[in-house]
């Protein structure tokens, strides 16, 4: 937990050790950000792979539960968005820079990094795999379109292709230097979901579209049911690196960071709101229970615009990656050289960083299950960092009164949370285990 140090002003002071160590680490090196760095990280944490995949989502729902349940994601995740942001300098003179920092604050040292820091993990590792998939996938469909009569080219290969961009670009120091990278992730998000729903109008419902369960009985329609709130957890998720985004941007007692993050947050909640609202409705409207699990694999022409979509796609989780693998990476640096006591150095990072990146990259040629991979990491880990944990920690730290509207609020959105992590990894589970049944490795 890092404790802000007030220096009077022209008084030089020597930095301590721990000090120089955060200055190295890449969640605390840069605290120059601006409001709008919120939006574009907000919007490129959030509007990722998960928004390709709403109207499979709500054709395995129906129009009523699937619109009920889309709204209240957005309400009840913008509500505990706001309540980490609040909660990162609620005690005078610290930030907490990390989840799991405020997690310890909330339930003890270690009881809190059991709890937080595991699930945190297991987010932001599947996000990055699932990313290694869909840029794989996006990479695949944008050869073939523009390409039909070309050699096949297995999945694999461009995932190594996907991979190799990261080789690169995850040798950037921190939050801020990779803000053009987001930037662009942002602006791709918001044109290939427009491009999506734009394409699904304009190619007009077919004669036959069907709106019903696209499960053959009663209990398939369930287990599918299970699998798309997973998809919506997924699509709604980006609270596991808001903390961080705040870490990067400068606070005093006059001019505290929630202020300039709270307003960031917004802009990025209506960039959500106009991708993720369209893209369900109409696409489902178009396609009905006939839509594939990625929206952009269910449109086929006109050719130019889906391959353009698709290299947007690209560019976008390119920068999603990045968001989700810094806080991973500080972790890791954090672990070597504050624990291990390793000297911070370019080869430490070089080598740590290298070896995540290659170790995505393996795991998502060998288990690239798009729509089973959202339900079950969906519902695993993203339902309780996102939904839930946010509501235990302000119960404990502010204290609202007992049956108060806040202290309900709170209650309503865990029991809802909890139910969404039981639930849908159920249903991805089972759609992983068919898909695995028909797999071949590396194909």
């Amino acid at each position: 937990m890092r404790v802000g140090n007030m220096v009077a002003p022209g008084v030089e002071r020597e930095m301590t050790e721990e000090e120089k160590i955060d200055a190295w680490l890449p969640i605390t090196s840069s605290r120059t950000a601006k409001w709008w760095y919120s939006t574009f990280h907000n919007v490129t944490a959030m509007v990722g792979a998960g928004v390709l995949s709403l109207p499979y989502a709500m054709s395995n729902m129906g129009w009523g539960p699937g619109s009920v349940i889309m709204v209240l994601s957005w309400c009840i995740t913008l509500y505990t968005l706001w309540q980490m942001v609040e909660m990162h300098e609620m005690v005078p003179g610290k930030r907490f820079d990390r989840y799991h920092e405020l997690g310890q604050h909330a339930f003890g040292e270690k009881l809190g990094l059991y709890i937080v820091l595991p699930q945190q993990i297991v987010v932001e590792v599947s996000t990055c795999i699932i990313y290694m998939v869909t840029g794989g996938k996006s990479l695949q469909k944008f050869h073939n379109t523009v390409c039909p009569s070309c050699k096949d080219i297995k999945l694999t290969y461009f995932i190594l292709i996907f991979a190799s961009v990261h080789f690169v670009l995850s040798h950037l120091p921190n939050f801020n230097s990779i803000s053009a990278v987001s930037l662009a992730a942002a602006v791709m998000s918001l044109v290939y979901s427009t491009v999506a729903w734009t394409a699904s109008i304009a190619k007009g419902a077919p004669a036959n579209v069907g709106y019903g369960l696209r499960g053959k009985n009663p209990s398939e329609n369930t287990f599918n049911f299970f699998n798309a709130l997973g998809d919506i957890a997924f699509a709604f998720a980006g609270h596991n690196v808001v903390l961080e985004i705040q870490a990067t941007i400068p606070s005093t007692p006059e001019k505290p960071s929630k202020k300039p993050m709270w307003k960031g947050v917004i802009f990025a909640y209506l960039v959500v709101a106009i991708c993720y609202f369209p893209v369900a409705g109409f696409g489902y409207y178009v396609f009905g229970d006939k839509v594939d699990d990625n929206i952009l694999m269910t449109l086929q022409k006109p050719a130019w615009l889906i391959a353009s979509a698709n290299m947007f796609v690209f560019v976008h989780v390119v920068g999603g990656y990045q968001i989700y693998a810094m806080p991973v990476f500080d972790m890791m640096e954090t672990f070597l050289v504050k624990k291990m006591k390793f000297k911070p150095s370019g080869m430490l990072r070089f080598t740590t960083r290298t070896l995540f990146v290659g170790l995505t990259m393996f795991i998502g040629m060998t288990f690239p299950f798009f729509g089973g991979l959202l339900g079950f990491f969906g519902g695993f880990a993203l339902a309780p960092t996102t939904y839930y944990l946010p509501c235990i920690m302000w119960l404990i730290l502010k204290k609202p009164q007992k049956f108060s509207l806040s202290w309900w609020i709170n209650w309503i959105f865990i029991v809802i949370g909890v139910l969404l992590m039981i639930l849908a990894p159920i249903g991805g589970l089972r759609n992983i285990i068919l898909s695995a049944k028909t797999y071949k490795f590396y194909q």
